[in-house]
């Protein structure tokens, strides 16, 4: 039987639910606080996800909802409607706005369920207060769903606003590997995203659609058109694949400063979206908009 647990850490005021099935072989641990971000995951054992110490959340955004915008905007500045806004530079480094708003949100439990083979758990996060950068209300709604073998994310995006908002999506899980060096990927693609030293899209430019790309040592901060919805990585111990539901398929991927770890993104946009409007969607007033992500060993 699947389980479901909630706990708080006095320490530092995190809001822990875990999921896990009775012999504690697959779980995963969802931080209410770090915008509802999955900080650990074992399936049927393996480590999937596993805590980044000594890197940081605020450093790593490590598994969180990227909602209003994926990635980066370039000045924190985009034009809608004919009016400039301006979020908030979080990477001042490169003085950017990055990876949208409700990273570090808290979110609320709607819902929980438990299984002989499942357990899942719906979490909410309602916007009331419109922003200088993003002066629109909303509501994001997350469905975990956790079996032995998978992790499914089923995310609710619905426009409270009598106006209609720009908007892309993503996800910024980090998985573990034994051995990157000897891991791999499987993806369809040939066109890749050139991106400045700020990692700002510049462009895009062909390359050659390879049946295995190997991690090896390469320092990756790459995102690549998908012709299909899967992504598929492959480690000395196990097997994952990386699905969307949704139409834009963009492949994020990051090797962090951390050994063995792997940041596989998938998103509906890129870069400076709302600036270069690369898959830019546009959800209109008591509208929403859904997409499902899933890991599965395979």
């Amino acid at each position: 039987m699947y389980t479901i647990k909630t706990t708080e850490k006095t320490t530092n005021q995190d809001t822990i639910i875990e999921l896990k099935n009775a012999n504690n072989s697959t779980f995963v641990k969802i931080y209410l606080n770090l915008g509802a971000s999955a900080q650990e995951l074992t399936l049927n054992g393996h480590t999937i996800i596993e805590d980044l110490t000594p890197l940081t959340y605020n450093n790593t955004y490590a598994s969180s909802i990227l909602f209003p915008f994926a990635n980066r905007i370039k000045d924190g500045k985009y034009t809608f409607e004919g009016k400039e806004y301006h979020f908030e530079i979080n990477e001042p480094g490169n003085n950017n706005a990055l990876h949208g708003l409700v990273y570090n949100k808290t979110f609320q439990i709607k819902e929980q369920k438990t299984t002989e083979t499942s357990a899942s758990v719906t979490l909410t996060y309602v916007e009331e207060n419109e922003s200088a950068g993003f002066p629109y209300t909303y509501t994001l709604e997350l469905e975990y769903i956790l079996t032995d073998s998978s992790l499914d994310i089923n995310v609710l995006v619905t426009n409270t606003d009598s106006k209609t908002f720009p908007f892309t999506l993503g996800w910024h899980p980090y998985f573990s590997t034994s051995n990157l060096f000897e891991s791999t990927l499987n993806f369809d693609c040939d066109t890749q995203f050139t991106l400045d030293e700020r990692c700002i899209t510049t462009g895009t430019k062909t390359i050659k659609n390879i049946p295995v790309f190997e991690v090896k040592d390469k320092n990756l901060d790459d995102c690549f058109i998908l012709n299909s919805n899967k992504t598929q990585f492959n480690t000395p111990d196990f097997a994952l694949q990386i699905s969307a539901s949704s139409n834009e398929n963009f492949l994020q991927l990051y090797t962090p400063p951390k050994v063995n770890v792997i940041a596989i993104e998938p998103t509906t946009g890129v870069s400076d979206s709302f600036n270069n409007k690369v898959g830019l969607q546009l959800l209109k007033p008591n509208h929403n908009y859904k997409v499902n992500w899933q890991v599965k060993l395979i």
